[in-house]
């Protein structure tokens, strides 16, 4: 397969599950796995083999699709903008580089200890179970429940710890993780998707920036050239795509509940499941019959060879036997 269609396609991915609460590194990981288990890509691509060059590609492609949710919220922007000075503004302006702030020193810490998510789609099946099911238990517990539209401290501070949770445990989903705490704390859908959001555009801004300065400034001597139209294309694509989805999620929520995503979780991991034990089964099966396959037939032995063979008398051939005679 050509990169540029395989980059356009993990594009696409990013784009659709970015801000939908379905884990975007979930899903990228999980097609890079098809594409590589289809022969789409080969086992040591760049675009599959863990390295920097990877890390880069989907953080900077997450950054795209970023960017392109600013121009859907053009109410908040103009407050931020044009009236920083009021004290909500100011005070909502300060909630959300405080959540912010709580991701950026635990995403510190873990650059310092060298930390890598997990390549395997295990981790990613279990993390987007357990958030199905949390998401079909929260809604529930909602339903008769009166939710509000303030963003409290604690809210600011579950978010932030939220996005932590994401960054280390694959398929959790920042957006699920967030939104999932924001309703769990009493905050309505629209507005604890809205938070979830903001809260993201710094967040990740941050990581893809961090991520290219080193690209471009700390790169070693042999490192390998970085592929940045490639990534640029993907990114782009990302932006459009993201544009429409979260657009359709902005309605989606007015009148729906994250119900629906909590059974798209569920049945995605139980897909994932499935993929995982079927190559486990195949290879058991083929083992057991490569080991069949080895079995040789014993040669025939004399009377003598037996004890009891004096008095003509043969032990019959069980497959016991057999087996103990080989």
């Amino acid at each position: 397969m050509p990169d540029w269609i395989a980059v356009v396609l993990l594009g696409i991915i990013e784009g659709v599950t970015e801000f939908v609460p379905v884990s975007s590194t979930g899903h990228l990981l999980l097609t890079e796995k098809l594409l590589q288990a289809i022969g789409g890509l080969a086992a040591g691509h760049w675009l599959v083999k863990p390295s920097p060059e990877k890390d880069l590609f989907n953080v900077v492609i997450q950054c795209g699709a970023v960017l392109a949710v600013l121009p859907l919220f053009p109410d908040r922007l103009r407050q931020f903008l044009f009236g920083w000075r009021e004290p909500a503004t100011r005070d909502h302006l300060l909630k959300i580089f405080t959540a912010f702030a709580v991701t950026g020193a635990g995403g510190l810490a873990l650059e310092m200890k060298r930390f890598r998510l997990p390549e395997e789609l295990l981790p990613v099946a279990v993390a987007l179970f357990a958030g199905g099911i949390l998401f079909l238990v929260v809604e529930r517990w909602l339903r008769q429940r009166a939710l509000h539209d303030q963003v409290t401290w604690l809210i600011v501070f579950a978010v932030g710890a939220g996005q932590l949770i994401a960054a280390v445990f694959p398929g959790t989903s920042r957006s699920g993780a967030t939104i999932l705490l924001a309703l769990a704390l009493g905050l309505n859908r629209p507005a604890a998707t809205e938070f979830s959001f903001l809260v993201g555009i710094p967040t990740m801004l941050a990581a893809g920036g961090l991520k290219i300065f080193k690209a471009l400034h700390h790169a070693a001597a042999e490192a390998p050239v970085e592929h940045w139209t490639l990534v640029a294309l993907a990114a782009a694509v990302a932006a459009a795509v993201s544009f429409i989805a979260v657009k359709w999620l902005l309605r989606y929520i007015q009148t729906h509940t994250f119900t629906a995503f909590g059974w798209y979780r569920i049945g995605l991991a139980s897909l994932i499941a499935l993929l995982l034990l079927v190559p486990r089964q195949i290879s058991f099966v083929t083992s057991c019959t490569a080991r069949v396959g080895r079995v040789t037939p014993c040669a025939p032995r004399s009377k003598d060879s037996f004890p009891n063979g004096a008095h003509g008398v043969t032990r019959p051939t069980t497959p016991r036997n057999l087996g103990s005679q080989c």
